[in-house]
C-alpha cells in the first residue's frame, strides 16, 4: 500500500536548487498545482507516524495537539472525516466525533490548526473545546502562506503533508490508510512548530496582537457563526421577481432606443450597437469599442441608452449575485451561516464567504431592500453599530493634523470642513459637489491615488485634480509629512505596523518596476490607518462579548461589516445594549481625536440602517 508522502502525483522534473528556495518560488508565483504534486524526498517525511485507532474513552495526559478533518471547506454543513491528537510520543486517530465526546480530551488541547472550524463543527455534537493555540493565526500574523490547507504551510517547514483536495478529491487519490496517516501527520506538524511560532511572535513583537486581539477574537468569530441570522426566504423570492420583471422592462427599452434586439450582456455586441450604429466616440487602441463600466459613465451624457445600460447591468447583477444564491444558503433553522475569515486580508480586515454578507450594495434603493430579509429573533430588535469615519480619524491621529483633529473634536462634517478649505468659502456655502470632491480628494490621499486617478473618478481633467491634491496637503502639511515619512520608513524595514503593531511586509518597495514601487507606497500609505480601524473593532467586539457575559445579557453578536456591527437584541434589553456598545466602542482605544459611533435598530436589516 502507498504511503502518504508518496502518493503525489505528476511530479515536475525541475532542478533549481534547494528545495527551500523551490517551495518559496511556487509560494511567491502562486503555483499551487505545483506545490500539491511537490515530493518531498526526505527521509524524515517518509516514515508513517504510529498511531492508535481510539475506541473507547482514554485519558492523554501532558501537552497535545488536534486537527480535525472536514469533507467540505464550509464546515456548517461539512462531514467528519477524522481526527488526531498527538502527545509528542504517539498519535491517537478517531474515527467518529463522537468519540471524542466521551472524553474530557478537548478540556486542555495546546495548539491545533483553524479552531474556529474546531468550535463550529464540535458545536453540532454539544461537544466545547478549549481555546488551545492556533498555528493558523499565528502564521497569519507572522505573514506565512496562509490558507485553509495546513499542507500550505507545512510546505514552509520542508514537510511533505497531504493537500485537501488530494484528500476529498472523487477520483480517490488517496487510500483510506493513508487519509488517515495524513491526519495525524497534521496534529503532529502542529505539535513540533507550535513552539516556534509562539516564539516568533515574540521575536517579531506580535505577540500581544495574538494575545490580546486575534487570540479571543476566534471563539467571538466561531459564536456569530454559530448564531448566524434569521432570513425571510419569501422577501428574497419577492424581491427577485420584482427585479426580474423590472430588467425585463429595462432590456426592452434598451432593444427599443438601439433600433434591434441584441444580447446585453455581450461586450461584442452592445460595442457594436454603441459605436456603429449610434456612433457613440470611440476610444483609442485595442480598448476603442471598450463597454466597461468606467468608460460608459463618461458616455452618459450622449445617450439616454446609457443609462439604461447601466440600470440594467445594477440590477442583473443584484439578482445574480444575491438574490438567486442567498436562500441556497439559508439553512434548516431558517438561518444564514456566513464563515469570517480571520486571515483573509493583509490589512487585518475579517471578511465573508459562503455567502459573503459584507458586500450587499447599499448605495441603491434596490440592493437596501436586500436587507429587509434579514430579521432578528421573536421580540427581539436588530441593532447597528457602526463607526463614524474611523479611517479618517485614525488618519487625524497618526498624522497629528491640528485643523483635522480640530474638526472632529468639534464635531464637524470632515468632508465639509476640507472642501470649505480647498473651495476656500465659509462651510455655510460649500456645494453637494464640493463636498463630494472633497471626499474623494481626503480618502484618494489616503489611498495613494494619482491626479489622474481622481480626475477619473471626479471627471474633471488630470491637471484639475492634481491642484486639488496639491491645495489638500499645503493646507493639512501633517498629513504630508506623515506621508512622505511613513513611506520612507516603509523602504528602510521593507514593511509597516499598525497603531497597535500588525506588522505588514512590503517587498513591492524595492521593485525594480516602477508601476510595482508606486503600489507599495499605495500599501504603505494606508495599511496603517487602515490595519489599525480594523484592529479598533476588533478590541470592541472582544470587549462588548465580554460585558455581555459579564452582565448574563441574552443579546448576541450577529454579524460584523466592514466597519458596522449587528446584535440581536431583545425587547428589554435595547436600552442597556446602545449605552453599553456606544461607551465601549468610543472608548475602547484612546485616539487624539474621539471616536463615534452611529447606533440604529430596527425590526428587520434594513430598519436599523
Amino acid at each position: 500500500m502507498e504511503k502518504l508522502n508518496i502518493v503525489y502525483m505528476g511530479t515536475p522534473d525541475f532542478s533549481v536548487g534547494p528545495l527551500e528556495k523551490l517551495i518559496e518560488k511556487y509560494k511567491e508565483l502562486e503555483f499551487n498545482s505545483f506545490l500539491k504534486n511537490l515530493s518531498v524526498n526526505n527521509e524524515e517525511n517518509n516514515n508513517e507516524t504510529p498511531y492508535e485507532i481510539v475506541k473507547t474513552k482514554i485519558n492523554i495526559e501532558g501537552i497535545k495537539s488536534l486537527y480535525i478533518e472536514l469533507d467540505d471547506t464550509n464546515y456548517h454543513k461539512a462531514n467528519f472525516i477524522g481526527a488526531s491528537i498527538y502527545d509528542g510520543k504517539k498519535a491517537y486517530y478517531f474515527d467518529l466525533p463522537s468519540l471524542l465526546l466521551n472524553s474530557d480530551l478537548l478540556k486542555d488541547i495546546t495548539a491545533t490548526f483553524d479552531n474556529k472550524k474546531n468550535i463550529v463543527f464540535l458545536n453540532r455534537y454539544n461537544i466545547d473545546i478549549n481555546d488551545p493555540f492556533d498555528i493558523f493565526i499565528a502564521a497569519y500574523l507572522l505573514e506565512y502562506n496562509v490558507k485553509d490547507d495546513i499542507a500550505y504551510l507545512s510546505a514552509a517547514f520542508n514537510k511533505n503533508i497531504a493537500f485537501y483536495d488530494q484528500i476529498v478529491s472523487k477520483k480517490n487519490i488517496l487510500t483510506p490508510e493513508s487519509i488517515r496517516n495524513s491526519i495525524v501527520c497534521k496534529a503532529k506538524f502542529i505539535y513540533e512548530t507550535y513552539q516556534e511560532f509562539k516564539d516568533k511572535l515574540v521575536t517579531e513583537e506580535l505577540d500581544n496582537l495574538y494575545i490580546d486581539i486575534e487570540g479571543p477574537l476566534i471563539r467571538i468569530l466561531a459564536n456569530m457563526e454559530i448564531n448566524g441570522i434569521s432570513v425571510k426566504t419569501d422577501v428574497i423570492d419577492r424581491l427577485k421577481n420584482e427585479l426580474n420583471e423590472k430588467i425585463a422592462l429595462l432590456e426592452n427599452k434598451i432593444h427599443e432606443e438601439a433600433g434591434m434586439d441584441f444580447n446585453i450582456g455581450s461586450h461584442k455586441q452592445m460595442g457594436d450597437v454603441l459605436y456603429n450604429k449610434l456612433m457613440l466616440p470611440k476610444g483609442k487602441g485595442k480598448n476603442a469599442m471598450s463597454t466597461s463600466h468606467e468608460v460608459l459613465i463618461k458616455l452618459r451624457h450622449l445617450n439616454p441608452i446609457i443609462d439604461d445600460i447601466l440600470d440594467y447591468r445594477a440590477l442583473t447583477k443584484l439578482v445574480s449575485t444575491y438574490l438567486e444564491t442567498f436562500n441556497s444558503y439559508v439553512m434548516e433553522d431558517g438561518k444564514i451561516h456566513t464563515i469570517y475569515k480571520q486571515t483573509g486580508t493583509r490589512t487585518g480586515r475579517l471578511s465573508s464567504v459562503e455567502p459573503n454578507l459584507q458586500n450587499i450594495p447599499v448605495r441603491s434603493e434596490e440592493g437596501k431592500q436586500i436587507r429587509k430579509a434579514f430579521i432578528p429573533s421573536e421580540n427581539s430588535y436588530l441593532l447597528s453599530s457602526d463607526y463614524s469615519q474611523i479611517e479618517l480619524r485614525v488618519l487625524a491621529h497618526i498624522s497629528n493634523s491640528r485643523s483635522l483633529k480640530n474638526a472632529f473634536i468639534n464635531g464637524e462634517d470632515i468632508h465639509t470642513h476640507v472642501a470649505s478649505d480647498i473651495f476656500d468659502v465659509p462651510e455655510s456655502e460649500v456645494t453637494k459637489n464640493m463636498r463630494r470632491t472633497a471626499k474623494a480628494v481626503i480618502f484618494g490621499i489616503v489611498y495613494g491615488i494619482s491626479g489622474y486617478g481622481l480626475g477619473e473618478n471626479l471627471d474633471i481633467s488630470p491637471n484639475e485634480a492634481k491642484k486639488y491634491i496639491e491645495k489638500y496637503l499645503t493646507l493639512y502639511p501633517e498629513v504630508n509629512e506623515y506621508m512622505t515619512e511613513i513611506v520612507k520608513k516603509a523602504k528602510e524595514t521593507s514593511s509597516v505596523r499598525t497603531l497597535l503593531n500588525r506588522k505588514r511586509t512590503i517587498d513591492e518597495l524595492n521593485n525594480t518596476n516602477y508601476m510595482i514601487r508606486q503600489m507599495g507606497e499605495r500599501i504603505a500609505l494606508n495599511t496603517p490607518i487602515q490595519g489599525t480601524a480594523a484592529d479598533i473593532l476588533k478590541l470592541a467586539m472582544i470587549r462588548i462579548d465580554e460585558k455581555l457575559k459579564e452582565d448574563n445579557l441574552k443579546t448576541k453578536m450577529l454579524l460584523q461589516v466592514h466597519d458596522e456591527l449587528i446584535f440581536d437584541v431583545p425587547d428589554d434589553e435595547l436600552n442597556i445594549v446602545i449605552d453599553i456598545v456606544r461607551e465601549i466602542m468610543e472608548n475602547v482605544y484612546k485616539l487624539s481625536v474621539p471616536l463615534k459611533v452611529e447606533i440604529d435598530y430596527g425590526r428587520d436589516w434594513y430598519e436599523a440602517k
